[in-house]
């Protein structure tokens, strides 16, 4: 059964692959709709995450109450899993573990990162290309393409609900056209009634906030001479593997959207050069100079390996 979900997702998805590329202002601007009507609006949406490893089957609930945010995300199959928001809160139960709180603006665990990009920054390195109307969810649906101006990235289709401009699926592609995951509702509605299900939250007990370790300032002695355009460094830390001497330099990267890192450690016994890709991380690894490059993230094979090549290193 999942094999025939699979297969019948990517043959649609190949069927929307427009003949002329172009940017669209009105694209843009409805992607920006739909990223505050994920926010803004009371709605339940039973939906359906479909990869290469299966397919897994979500209940998500969004409400406002008092300008601040309720939300529930369940796992429907196997050990019960719930992730809650409110307002600034975000709290994950999983069976077997301990509850905890982290601090956030949205649920991601998921759901589509891009729902909630800031679009305008995307617009600098991304076109938003009208592939025209289609039905999803039972709904109609306008449907838009997110394609990285340098071809460097992977990209999205989506379809946005015309009457409330929430997104009813959204396909993420290669570069060749293949559909690596799909988010796809198959229920959905909205309305006050979300608002009551949800009441319980605003005096539910959660667990405490998660107090994450002050990030220190790392200097490194190699860089990372090419980047995608947009791709900016957010973080970097240096940190000691549990149980083995061996020191890791990493340095996290995204343009907003998609999110890798770079990691450098002692050269090991590992072979001198291997590429592994799942869905959409890839992890390309390259010994140099008594170095292992690591490269992990959401990125191309092709893409990673670049990165991994334009490293220099310090002259010792």
């Amino acid at each position: 059964m999942k094999q025939f979900w699979f297969a019948a997702c990517l043959v649609t998805g190949s069927l929307l692959t427009p003949s002329i590329a172009s940017a669209d202002p009105t694209s843009e601007a409805l992607l920006q709709g739909m990223g505050k009507a994920s926010q803004s609006l009371n709605y339940e949406m039973g939906f359906i995450n479909i990869t290469k490893q299966g397919i897994d089957s979500f209940r998500y609930r969004h409400a406002v109450s008092d300008q601040s945010s309720l939300a529930q995300l369940v796992l429907m199959d196997g050990p019960r899993r719930e992730i809650v928001q409110r307002g600034k809160d975000i709290s994950y139960f999983e069976t077997g573990l301990q509850p905890f709180t982290l601090d956030g603006d949205h649920i991601v665990d998921s759901l589509p990162s891009i729902v909630f990009s800031d679009f305008s920054l995307l617009s600098k390195y991304y076109d938003f290309i009208a592939v025209g109307r289609a039905r999803a969810a039972d709904r109609l649906s306008q449907v838009i393409r997110v394609v990285s101006r340098d071809g460097t990235r992977f990209s999205y289709v989506i379809w946005v609900d015309e009457q409330t401009k929430l997104p009813m699926r959204v396909d993420l592609l290669d570069r060749d056209g293949e559909t690596l995951e799909q988010f796809r509702v198959i229920s959905f509605y909205d309305g006050q009634q979300v608002v009551d299900v949800l009441a319980d939250l605003e005096k539910a007990s959660l667990p405490p906030v998660l107090s994450l370790p002050a990030s220190e300032q790392v200097k490194f002695g190699w860089q990372v001479k090419w980047l995608p355009a947009g791709v900016a460094e957010v973080a970097s830390s240096r940190r000691n593997l549990p149980n083995m001497p061996v020191t890791i330099e990493s340095r996290l990267y995204t343009d907003g959207l998609f999110s890798f890192s770079v990691n450098i450690s002692a050269t090991t016994n590992g072979p001198s050069e291997q590429l592994i890709r799942q869905g959409r991380r890839t992890v390309q690894t390259e010994v140099r100079n008594g170095n292992e490059i690591t490269v992990v993230g959401e990125l191309p094979p092709s893409t990673a390996k670049r990165i991994a090549d334009s490293i220099v290193f310090s002259a010792k």
